[in-house]
């Protein structure tokens, strides 16, 4: 909660800066702006978007492209590893992430996401984690991309009853002819389901 004084570092992770340590962002190419961005992305490849120890929460995705192809809303895979997990608990492509599905921009006003005219991409929710966060995106298009980012998060103590974030991204297409198709299923223990 905004009101509750807490003891948390405030950290920011970019394209020079995975680990988001402390006065090692903006040092890259003289300074200033530095290096927000992973450029070349080349095609294929995973590459790592945050990588932080300990226990905190992601609190807020920036993101950005520049204006061409739009399949890349669907090549970019992003991909979220809570403490030390081997399967992901997101596996999302990136402008389905963000609601813009379809390989399409959409400007989206929410709580939880954003997306700005000029297609700056933006997430809120709260993504705790106790270990550790790795954040990964890969690159399955056959062409190179340029990608802009920062991840914002905090550092200090979880609390106990800080539930995980999960997101999967499925699609049949086309859909058979009156066949059902599960959305969800094996889910076990406490949670609480948002879907879009």
């Amino acid at each position: 909660m905004l009101y509750e004084y807490k003891d948390l570092q405030s950290r920011a992770a970019n394209g020079e800066n995975q680990r988001g340590e402390k006065g090692q962002g903006g040092m890259a190419r003289g300074g200033r702006k530095g290096c927000p961005s992973i450029s070349p992305m080349r095609a294929g490849k995973t590459y790592t978007l945050l990588d932080a120890q300990g226990s905190g929460m992601v609190r807020h995705i920036w993101c950005t492209f520049p204006p061409g192809d739009p399949k890349i809303l669907r090549n970019l895979i992003l991909r979220m590893y809570w403490d030390g997990q081997a399967a992901p608990s997101v596996e999302c492509p990136v402008g389905d992430f963000f609601c813009c599905g379809w390989q399409e921009y959409h400007q989206v006003s929410t709580l939880a996401v954003c997306v700005n005219p000029g297609s700056a991409f933006n997430c809120y929710w709260t993504m705790p984690f106790r270990q550790q966060c790795r954040i990964t995106l890969e690159n399955r298009g056959e062409e190179e991309a340029v990608y802009y980012y920062q991840i914002d998060y905090t550092l200090g103590e979880v609390p106990q009853d800080a539930a995980y974030f999960h997101a999967q991204f499925r699609r049949v297409n086309p859909l058979p002819y009156k066949e059902v198709y599960t959305i969800l299923d094996g889910v076990q223990g406490q949670g609480c389901l948002l879907y879009t």
